[in-house]
């Protein structure tokens, strides 16, 4: 059972974890805040979690050293492009609290971007490269992070231009078969390669981050490649997926045919 005491004019609380006393303070002279955070605090040990001060202390500078140091672990080749995202990022979120890296905050990050003239692709790369920190806080033991934030992402201009103009490409989309309209679009929007668009599967595929990846090693050039879902493309991936549920035996690719 937790319990609230003084120190000078601030109220502190403690609790227990596991038989191990936890005090925090308050920061506040009011008895009430003091009640509404040791109920808290009693609430996140009996779900499980560890005290939230543990995460209040979290910095993002630890997150972005625990990134390039995944990257660097799994010699992944994209690491120069990952360090030059964790360089805009911290320019930003330097000394920031992890529970105050929040979908407010992040707007305003991608405002300060834009601002400065960086393209939605940059600016998406460089949001991706939060979200893996994140995600990697999360999944650590004990976490470092214990709530991810939704983090929007932005619409890209990937349609290549000079090659197949927009109105025969709409013509052409209405000339084909259903199953086919979907592969097309996907295609078009994001300049992949047929076997790489023909060959994808769910597995590469994050509807709720809205991610599509080609691992390394996969592509031609060796390299790693994504594509960030715009309001089209998601509208167009969910509804392959919902008719995927009707197949009467469910494959792993995200276009296909009978």
């Amino acid at each position: 059972m937790g319990s609230i005491f003084k120190r000078g004019s601030v109220y502190w609380i403690k609790y227990y974890r596991n038989g191990k006393p936890y005090r925090e303070s308050t920061k506040s002279s009011k008895e009430a805040d003091a009640k509404r955070l040791l109920k808290r605090r009693e609430g996140e040990v009996s779900l499980g979690k560890l005290p939230g001060v543990r995460f209040e202390r979290v910095l993002f500078d630890d997150l972005s050293k625990d990134l390039v140091a995944d990257y660097r672990i799994n010699n992944k080749r994209t690491l120069g492009r990952a360090e030059g995202s964790v360089k805009h990022l911290t320019e930003f979120f330097e000394g920031s609290r992890v529970t105050d890296i929040t979908t407010p905050r992040i707007r305003e990050y991608i405002e300060s971007r834009q601002e400065e003239g960086a393209a939605n692709a940059t600016i998406n790369r460089e949001l991706a490269a939060l979200k893996r920190m994140l995600n990697i806080g999360a999944e650590q033991t004990p976490p470092k992070v214990d709530r991810l934030p939704h983090i929007p992402m932005l619409q890209e201009d990937n349609v290549r231009k000079g090659f197949f103009e927009y109105p025969s490409f709409i013509a052409l989309k209405a000339a084909l078969p259903d199953f086919m309209k979907g592969l097309v679009t996907f295609g078009y929007r994001t300049g992949w390669r047929l076997s790489e668009v023909a060959g994808l599967t769910w597995s590469q595929v994050d509807l709720e981050n809205r991610i599509i990846r080609l691992e390394v090693g996969s592509t031609k050039n060796k390299d790693g490649r994504t594509v960030y879902l715009d309001d089209e493309l998601l509208t167009l991936f969910k509804k392959q997926w919902e008719n995927r549920k009707q197949q009467a035996k469910l494959t792993p690719y995200v276009f296909s045919n009978r």
